[in-house]
């Protein structure tokens, strides 16, 4: 069996990295096939661990410091790559990946990280944060997120199989694919981060400071509970204007190595979450090390949350709703952290790597 790796772009390490890393501990010898990648950038553990290769794209030096600008091109990019070599094709995909050309002999399985958000449910939250709602750029983006979902539906025959990170993203995978998804929740290093009891009094949460994470919204409530202390790590375009809102009891520690954040989860009275995530690894990072969360009650989070027993939900992303998830909490008896430890473990490695290659084992063999 001759496998090929498909990825959007290798640009920045996020949980569709850690998938694709994963991938590369089943078939080693798979070369990987990206739009953009940056060989000493973050992702040069992956890059170096097999052969890649670029697309036109990453011959424009700019595309390694800003990819999104050339989202025009990606579709004509992603359809280059000559793949016909390959028995089966892989493809870890939340934006292009899966409109690779394959063959009718050819097994093309799809795992999919989200349909595109900015193009499909997202598009007007991200049209609004990026303050393009009006005017003459309002409307160019409009136009192309309009050909880009063209794009993306004439794709979704070309794969023969999907697989999705959580029933969210299968839901979504119905809505604008109409196709059937299998769920494989993507894999957690849970052996990174260590199980510990005893709790410090601050809260934490970890995140790419943008604006769907909702980070704002989290420093705005603690701005309202002036006796509680939040602890923020990541940095990103929403650092400036976290600067100007946070106050004296929220510290923001920018980007931090993964021994600090790891530090931080085990010794936090609990995490917190705010973004609405088809996912959402850290949350359960977090719980791996026994650390209760609260969390914004929609998306991934359902599936890897128990509430009352490894966290609580708030049903509003709003400061208001937050505060009062707080105080639900911090009323609630003690939860127990051997058992967040144990909810964690369900989303182990070893177990998404012993799943993932059944599944293409088997559909290869049926082919």
């Amino acid at each position: 069996m001759k496998i090929c790796l498909v990825h959007d772009w290798l640009t920045s390490y996020g949980g569709s990295e850690l998938v694709l890393k994963t991938m590369l501990e089943i078939w080693p010898d798979a070369p990987i096939y990206t739009l953009v990648y940056n060989a000493k950038g973050p992702c040069k553990e992956i890059i170096q661990s097999t052969q890649v290769h670029g697309s036109f794209i990453n011959k424009f030096q700019r595309a390694k410091r800003n990819h999104r600008i050339f989202l025009p091109l990606m579709p004509l990019a992603i359809e280059q790559f000559d793949l016909s070599e390959y028995d089966v094709v892989i493809s870890s995909s939340h934006a292009v990946a899966k409109g690779v050309i394959t063959g009718p002999n050819q097994l093309h399985i799809s795992y999919v990280h989200t349909p595109i958000r900015y193009a499909w449910d997202l598009q007007h939250q991200y049209l609004t944060d990026a303050g393009l709602t009006h005017g003459i750029k309002g409307f160019v983006t409009r136009s192309l997120l309009h050909y880009i979902r063209l794009w993306d539906i004439r794709t979704v025959p070309g794969v023969d199989f999907y697989l999705a990170n959580s029933q969210f993203v299968a839901q979504r995978i119905w809505k604008y694919y109409k196709r059937e998804a299998t769920v494989i929740h993507p894999p957690v290093e849970i052996d990174r981060f260590k199980l510990k009891a005893e709790k410090e009094d601050f809260y934490l949460t970890v995140s790419r400071l943008v604006a769907y994470k909702k980070v704002d919204l989290i420093v705005d409530a603690f701005r309202q509970m002036p006796d509680k202390q939040l602890v923020v790590i990541g940095d990103g375009p929403e650092m400036k204007r976290l600067r100007k809102i946070a106050t004296p009891n929220v510290k923001l520690m920018g980007f931090q190595d993964n021994e600090t954040i790891a530090n931080y989860m085990q010794n936090a009275k609990a995490f917190i979450f705010a973004a609405e995530e088809d996912f959402g690894i850290v949350p359960v990072e977090a719980q791996a090390c026994g650390t209760p969360v609260i969390a914004f009650g929609k998306g991934g989070v359902l599936e890897t949350v128990i509430e009352g027993e490894t966290g609580f939900y708030f049903d509003e992303q709003t400061p208001q709703s937050l505060v009062a998830a707080i105080h639900q909490f911090e009323a609630a008896p003690p939860l127990n952290s051997k058992t967040i430890r144990q909810n964690a473990e369900r989303f182990d490695k070893e177990r998404f790597k012993t799943v993932l290659k059944t599944y293409v084992d088997s559909h290869y063999r049926d082919k």
